[in-house]
């Protein structure tokens, strides 16, 4: 099935995924986690990568064998039946009233550092965000790559700047001992942290607009992942170097202030701006990726559906318009409820680690060998990562069970006998 354009190469790809890893995450998670674990954040983004490699390597494989819009739907689809895979497909879908509000919070804060906005303002942001992602939605995936290589090289520029200008040494960083640590703040701090490893499941959605999906999609994956683990810790071994986390100040503030201290208040809007490109960054690939994943669900039920219809550069632009209609209704919600960031970022972690969940299960089914054992294991990891984000993945869990309740299974036996 895809009438998606196939352009992405291996440098695209690594830009995608490490923008969409890094996007959000960068500039607040570093500062929440050395506030939850202190020096043990510097131990907690090793084992976080070690936890989640296993998963990326099954990732890879589901995506290298079975490329196809639909990403973790179609995966899941293909192990367990239809119904599964629409049950996947409205859970990933169900991300949207917490995640993308998280987002477009941290967003239009940079707005806030920089130029002082006032609550009115910080909105307008928003919705400008929105406008541009659909105006960048309206070309190929190859033009959001383009431009999140050059985002991606630009948070690494800002890091490389912050280390050689603050004189941090990777001898001159003081890890704190094993026999040290507390497990309950380490668990606390992997459950926020795992917000900057989502974006996996979403990249899957983008396999199938490789030029060569078997050889580029799992490099891009796994050097991706390895690039923004790397980038992470750096982060936070900056955060805690200058002590610029904890007390009054925003998490997102955190890295502009260390820019502050050491290139001068004229450097803030710099900061600002790369923070802002970053969580656009995020934001575009989580967007579009939700726009396939509407559009490939409903290509399949409804061929001549108006969400089912491609534009020119043959992109799903009808389903990205409607995601972004969603994406605002659920940011103007959680504006009027005053949601609290950190609250936002762990309902959306409960939903994607279900999803991943999911996911390894089909592998386990689908995929054979080594990639079958990452499978297994990934399977494990993920239900340790349920068990630390605890009760809020009730959100997750409530979800699937309603979805599965509600969404009617009388598809399921038709698509069958046509299959």
């Amino acid at each position: 099935m895809s009438g998606l354009k196939q352009e992405l190469g291996l440098v695209q790809g690594v830009g995608l995924l490490s923008t969409s890893l890094l996007g959000t995450g960068v500039f607040a998670v570093p500062a929440l986690a050395a506030q939850i674990a202190d020096s043990g954040s510097l131990w907690a983004w090793p084992v976080l990568i070690i936890l989640v490699f296993p998963i990326a390597i099954a990732f890879a494989a589901l995506g290298r064998h079975f490329p196809n819009a639909g990403g973790a739907a179609h995966f899941v689809s293909l192990a367990f039946g239809p119904h599964m895979a629409r049950v996947t497909g409205w859970l990933f879908l169900s991300v949207i009233p917490v995640g993308l509000p998280a987002a477009l919070q941290i967003a239009s804060g940079f707005w806030q550092a920089a130029f002082g906005l006032e609550h009115s303002g910080l909105l307008l942001v928003q919705l400008g965000t929105l406008l541009a992602i659909l105006l960048l939605g309206m070309r190929s995936a190859g033009s959001s790559a383009n431009v999140q290589v050059i985002i991606a090289g630009l948070i690494v520029a800002m890091v490389v700047a912050i280390w050689w200008k603050g004189g941090i040494t990777p001898g001159s960083i003081q890890w704190p001992a094993l026999s040290t640590l507390s497990a309950s703040p380490m668990f606390s701090a992997l459950a926020v942290m795992f917000w900057c490893f989502v974006g996996l499941e979403a990249f899957a959605h983008l396999a199938a607009e490789f030029r060569n999906p078997e050889r580029d999609f799992p490099r891009a994956l796994l050097i991706g992942m390895l690039v923004a683990g790397g980038v992470y810790w750096s982060c936070t071994a900056a955060v805690l170097a200058f002590h610029s986390y904890g007390g009054e100040m925003a998490a997102s503030a955190s890295l502009p202030s260390i820019v502050v201290q050491l290139f001068g208040q004229h450097a803030l809007w710099v900061a600002c701006i790369i923070g802002y490109l970053a969580c656009f960054a995020s934001l575009n690939i989580y967007t579009q990726s939700f726009a396939r994943l509407v559009w490939s669900q409903t290509y399949e039920q409804k061929p001549k559906a108006w969400v089912a219809q491609l534009s020119r550069s043959r992109s799903p632009l009808n389903a990205l318009s409607l995601v972004l209609l969603c994406c605002l209704i659920s940011s103007l919600a959680a504006d009027y409820f005053s949601l609290e960031l950190d609250e936002l970022i762990v309902y959306a972690n409960g939903i994607f680690v279900f999803i991943y969940l999911l996911c390894m299960l089909s592998g386990c089914r689908l995929l054979k060998g080594s990639s079958r054992a990452m499978s297994f294991i990934g399977t494990a990891l993920c239900i340790l990562l349920l068990v630390m984000i605890g009760w809020k993945t009730l959100y997750a869990v409530v979800m699937f069970a309603l979805l599965w309740l509600i969404l009617p299974r009388r598809k399921q036996a038709a698509e069958a006998s046509v299959g």
